[in-house]
């Protein structure tokens, strides 16, 4: 009997306000911290809708109104984990002041430039924070209606 492949089902959010975007720094274990969208895995039975609101407040204390689906990125990692990513993007409503999960040191609001900066120097977690970006800059999107579940 062979083992059955199962991907990783996570989510992902693109939050714009004024031209930055919210991205999270994390301590990863490796010699410098890596920078991310808020972006987690899907709980147990838990909805796409539910969770990538659950993973922005977690990683950002930030309350979010989603305004769009970016879609499904797939990306497999260096170790060969394959991610399949529903990818959103959202407006920042609120600032919660809620702790931040353990893994995150800070959140910044940064422009594009300053995250291909990142890039550049290999400091983002994914391939997929630029790509995602720049999809939502070109209204790469669809409606929400678009999740069934």
């Amino acid at each position: 009997m062979t083992t059955r492949w199962t991907p990783h089902a996570t989510v992902a959010c693109v939050v714009e306000r004024a031209g930055s975007y919210l991205i999270v720094e994390e301590d990863k274990g490796g010699p410098y911290t890596l920078f991310n969208q808020p972006a987690g895995h899907i709980e147990p039975n838990e909805r796409i809708i539910d969770a990538v609101h659950r993973e922005v407040r977690e990683e950002t204390a930030w309350r979010v109104l989603l305004t769009g689906y970016l879609g499904l990125y797939v990306n497999v990692a260096d170790d060969g984990t394959h991610y399949h990513s529903h990818s959103f993007e959202a407006a920042a409503l609120e600032f919660l002041c809620t702790p931040l999960d353990p893994d995150i040191i800070r959140t910044h609001w940064l422009t594009l430039e300053e995250i291909e900066q990142l890039e550049a120097m290999g400091r983002l977690r994914s391939p997929l924070v630029t790509r995602r970006i720049r999809d939502s800059q070109r209204g790469k999107r669809f409606p929400l209606d678009v999740i069934h579940d």
